[in-house]
């Protein structure tokens, strides 16, 4: 964004500033034209990124008609950004039957910000899906629990909301915390009343 504009020689030099587009795509230039050929000054311009010290000499031929910046690391951060938003937007697994999916989970325990809303399966992944919140803070880790009490941490990705777990489970946890930490515990149901018809 533009903050000021200053010349040396504003008598023989006109000097200022539009704008072009809107939103993302908007464009600030900034104009300058001598009244006369030989003539030198200097300018600077401020922006909320930089502050570019300019000399200007005027000439009786061609002259540099155009003169522009680029930042690659915005242009970089633009471009993930752009990258997560069509991520999250594409579905969490393609290929999914919903008559054959299995809702019988129950989730018990704490109630932090990520708890989660539903846990499902296809009969080969384990799907974990949680509130928007879950972006905005720590994400807990995912732990299989065995007959025993013990656990054991297990790989899962993250799509959008979504922990995807390539494997079934009848016990898990996640949890935060270390020795007062909030856990929520998953536990799959038995039966096949989980599955929708």
């Amino acid at each position: 964004m533009l903050g000021a504009v200053a010349a040396g020689d504003t008598a023989r030099w006109v000097i200022g500033d539009t704008s072009s587009g809107s939103g993302e795509g908007k464009r600030t230039h900034v104009l300058v034209k001598p009244f006369a050929p030989d003539l030198r000054t200097n300018i600077i311009i401020t922006t909320d990124r930089r502050t570019y010290h300019i000399a200007l000499v005027s000439t009786r031929g061609v002259a540099m008609s155009a003169l522009s910046w680029t930042y690659p690391a915005g242009a970089l951060l633009a471009l993930h950004k752009a990258e997560a938003e069509q991520a999250a937007a594409q579905p969490v697994a393609t290929g999914l039957q919903v008559d054959q999916l299995n809702f019988g989970y129950t989730i018990s325990g704490a109630s932090p910000t990520w708890r989660p809303l539903r846990a499902f399966d296809d009969g080969r992944q384990t799907f974990i899906e949680f509130p928007p919140s879950l972006g905005s803070g720590e994400a807990p880790p995912l732990f299989l629990v065995d007959r025993s009490g013990g656990a054991q941490l297990v790989n899962y990705r993250l799509r959008g909301r979504y922990y995807v777990v390539d494997r079934l489970f009848e016990v898990a946890e996640l949890r935060i915390g270390g020795k007062d930490a909030r856990s929520v515990r998953i536990e799959r149901s038995a039966s096949k009343a989980g599955h929708r018809s």
